[in-house]
């Protein structure tokens, strides 16, 4: 192959649903906008998939990761000509999977990488 790349890979340790209440801001028109918020439990380097009880028109979430131990982020995206407020005081599911090779500290510990 003349081109090789590396492949981290690993297993996972857990996977979690959370129920996670959040009241974000409002989003400008136009644009995205990422927001974050405090959730106990949560380490760099887990990877989270976060999803909105409600439809808003316009209003899309567009990424959602964990920015630093126990800090969740959501980007935000409203493509409609006038700012949107989510819901307040929403349920948001979080879907949070742990691989194995992240340390209680938040730091990954060695993935194992392979070059093909």
């Amino acid at each position: 192959m003349s081109n090789p790349s590396t492949v981290s890979y690993g297993n996972v340790r857990g996977t979690w649903i959370l129920g996670v209440t959040l009241s974000p801001a409002s989003v400008a028109n136009a644009t995205s906008a990422e927001q974050t918020f405090a959730v106990t439990g949560l380490l760099l380097g887990d990877n989270v998939d976060c999803n909105k009880p409600t439809f808003q028109a316009g209003l899309s979430i567009v990424n959602s990761r964990v920015s630093a131990n126990g800090v969740l982020a959501i980007a935000f995206q409203n493509v409609s000509s006038a700012s949107i407020t989510p819901t307040a005081a929403e349920v948001y599911n979080v879907v949070v999977m742990r691989p194995e090779n992240v340390s209680l500290a938040g730091v990954p510990t060695g993935m194992t990488q392979i070059v093909s």
